[in-house]
């Protein structure tokens, strides 16, 4: 392997041809632009678009569990990529060729969980990919995959560096990369959504040692901008408010900037109240301290679990005779906020909704929210009667009575006991797919989800709970549900007879150690986790009983949820009516829509006659000077391109399983690629282990 600096000067091309040839950083740029300036493949011969290579990664699960979500790297003619479990690899990028593996797993004991790529840094002397395995951000040699030594402690840094002795115990990872800037590497985190959770500080971890440069507390402590907007000792015990999607960086002015997450715990706010800074915000940070230079909050005091999903992208706004260099960030409501890059300034109107109170004990919901007047969204934002599902008879009859009692038809409508339905969803609405931006004409590319969810909140503390019960709905129902019967997918497993699967002693080490999609709960001590265990066994005793006063004293927070429920017709497709997956090109400099268009099938519904739906997605678009927008993205398993200009699907290509990641694109030796991983495991659909390469023929 030759280093990318060195490479521009051997072959005497300049650094910027090296970099149309590259896809040197998430996403494929540090702008987050999702573009590509190819254009070998183009609208008059993407039909002729066929598989150059396919690798197996290999570490995926039989049981649709495992996924691939990683957007991989390609530096002169090397890809970079990760496995279903984390194992990370470098191929020839031209033939599919294996060159190296790293397997963590040979050094750590950790659990199967995802990774959306890796990031390169490269000196005079040496070539680095970091990327993070559990609670640890690791350094590799580019060349050879092994450990770098001198980098923190043998080649890694712990993910909770920085955040207090408190959250040492809790579950802190990092599933999407950093960006680095000179000789730092900034990167956010992944926490926990529940009661008990880290807090989600930004920091910047030196490239050669790994020691940490500068800290940005999320949650401010006091004297910092923003500690009013919580209780007053939040700082010490509060977590959330997380940057988990990735960041952008403008290396121009050395700005990063950073989207976070929702406050712990997501849906109910009592010990929280305020408007919570720093979460669901987009942070302009100065990338060489970590010092503000301006925010702004999208979602205040959030109960929606409304995170801003992906990096914002550095777009240019034509306005009269000026361009007006701004940051465009979507969100999972559907939205797009536009802001002047330098000051924050928004760059459309944007209006004050009103939002309705909270019924939930102790909760304080927001008086109001902020949404954009332009552009306009790019799903649906209300379920109403006339959104449901028109199918069939059958499927718009099931929806209407399962909507009795349910509460809807309102912008942020809070959590209830009730039950409220989500719209945009908890997935959006945008998602961590990205949006893709074409600079040439001013366009961005989005794809998003248009499926409802059910949002029931349940007391811990009605009537007579046993500590353990207690214990378990504080902790535990969140994902496996109230009545332990899991979330139906497979992904959250039932817990009812699990004394006739595990033995008490394996149920222990999964609550200490966590495994797979389940985090560690260090946090607890042994006698919580003795009585959790208890309820499960159904080995408690009359005195594990209390009444439910004092349960509440026990729990502290006074709900917990049944779980993330979507809302599907009595067949199992969405609720509302079609379509339920969609890419849409949105005009930034007009502020107005180009087109949208159905993204993915159902060839069954087809069939029927119904027009076609479009599917949940997950993944994003690339679009390219050759005039297509690249995406995988759908439930049915295809990747596709489409005409950037009118949105006419222009070729597809059914994967062995779902891709769902965003596909990267470059070229070797004159010659264009599309790659795609396609690892599955999403929305019920069987897992794999393929990366595969698109060329002409």
């Amino acid at each position: 392997m030759v280093f990318s600096t060195l490479l521009a000067c051997s072959t005497g091309q300049s650094s910027d041809q090296v970099a149309e040839e590259n896809w040197p950083a998430y996403l494929g740029s540090k702008g987050s632009s999702q573009y590509s300036a190819l254009e070998q493949i183009n609208k008059e011969n993407v039909r002729n678009l066929q598989p150059a290579w396919q690798y197996r990664a290999g570490g995926h699960s039989e049981n649709g569990k495992s996924q691939i979500q990683c957007n991989p790297l390609i530096i002169d003619g090397i890809l970079y990529g990760t496995s279903p479990d984390l194992k990370a690899f470098a191929l020839n990028a031209a033939t599919g060729e294996q060159l190296w593996v790293y397997d963590p797993h040979k050094d750590f004991k950790i659990g199967v969980s995802v990774n959306r790529g890796l990031v390169h840094w490269a000196s005079a002397s040496e070539a680095r990919l970091f990327y993070s395995v559990g609670s640890y951000l690791l350094a590799l040699d580019a060349n050879t995959g092994e450990r770098i030594k001198d980098f923190g402690k043998d080649g890694k840094v712990s993910l909770k560096e920085g955040l207090g002795d408190w959250a040492q115990d809790f579950s802190v990872s990092s599933s999407t990369p950093g960006v680095i800037y000179e000789d730092k590497l900034i990167v956010g985190t992944r926490v926990s959504e529940s009661k008990d959770a880290a807090p989600g500080y930004i920091r910047a971890f030196n490239v050669v040692s790994g020691k940490v440069e500068w800290i940005f507390h999320t949650i401010p402590r006091p004297g910092e901008f923003g500690y009013d907007t919580w209780p007053k000792d939040a700082y010490k015990n509060r977590g959330g408010a997380n940057s988990w999607a990735g960041m952008t960086l403008d290396e121009s002015t050395g700005i990063v900037y950073i989207p976070t997450g929702s406050a712990a715990f997501d849906f109910w706010g009592g010990h929280r109240l305020g408007e919570n800074l720093f979460a669901n915000s987009l942070l302009a940070l100065n990338a060489a301290t970590g010092e503000r230079i301006w925010h702004y909050q999208t979602v205040r005091h959030d109960l929606w679990d409304k995170d801003l999903p992906a990096p914002p992208n550095l777009v240019q706004i034509n306005r009269g005779d000026s361009t007006i260099a701004a940051v465009a960030q979507i969100t999972k409501s559907g939205r797009v906020f536009v802001f002047d890059r330098a000051n924050g300034t928004p760059l459309f109107p944007i209006e004050e909704v009103e939002v309705p109170p909270s019924t939930l004990l102790g909760e304080e919901a927001w008086l109001s929210q902020p949404l954009p007047l332009s552009p306009p969204p790019f799903s649906r934002q209300i379920f109403t009667e006339e959104e449901v599902t028109n199918i069939s008879p059958e499927a718009t009859a099931y929806v209407t009575s399962k909507l009795k009692g349910l509460k809807y038809g309102q912008k942020f409508m809070p959590p209830s006991t009730e039950g409220t339905v989500i719209l945009p969803g908890f997935d959006g609405g945008g998602e961590w797919g990205g949006a893709a931006y074409d600079a040439s004409t001013g366009l961005l590319y989005v794809n998003a989800n248009e499926m409802p969810w059910i949002l029931t909140m349940v007391p811990t503390n009605s009537g007579k709970l046993s500590l353990g019960n207690a214990a378990y709905l504080t902790n535990c129902a969140m994902c496996h549900g109230p009545e332990k019967n899991g979330d139906g997918t497979g992904a959250y497993p039932s817990l009812v007879n699990l004394d006739s699967r595990l033995l008490r002693e394996e149920v222990a080490e999964l609550i200490s150690n966590g495994k797979g999609r389940m985090p560690a709960f260090k946090q607890l001590n042994t006698e919580v986790k003795e009585q959790i265990i208890d309820y499960l066994f159904s080995t408690e005793k009359p005195e594990d009983f209390q009444n439910s006063g004092a349960t509440a004293n026990v729990n502290e927070v006074p709900y917990t949820t049944t779980g993330y429920n979507r809302f599907f017709d009595e067949e199992g497709y969405p609720a509302i009516k079609p379509p339920w997956g969609t890419l849409s090109a949105i005009n930034l400099n007009k502020g107005t829509m180009e087109w949208t268009v159905p993204l993915g099938e159902f060839t069954e519904l087809t069939e029927r006659g119904i027009p076609q739906t479009g599917t949940e997605n997950y993944g994003g678009p690339v679009v390219t000077a050759g005039g297509l927008v690249f995406i995988a993205a759908s439930k049915d398993e295809h990747i596709r391109a489409f005409d950037k200009d009118t949105g006419e699907e222009l070729w597809k290509y059914k994967l062995p399983v779902g891709g769902y990641a965003t596909p990267a694109i470059y070229s070797v030796e004159g010659k264009q690629y599309v790659v795609i991983a396609a690892g599955g495991g999403k929305m019920g659909t069987p897992s794999g282990d393929y990366y595969i390469a698109f060329a002409l023929d």
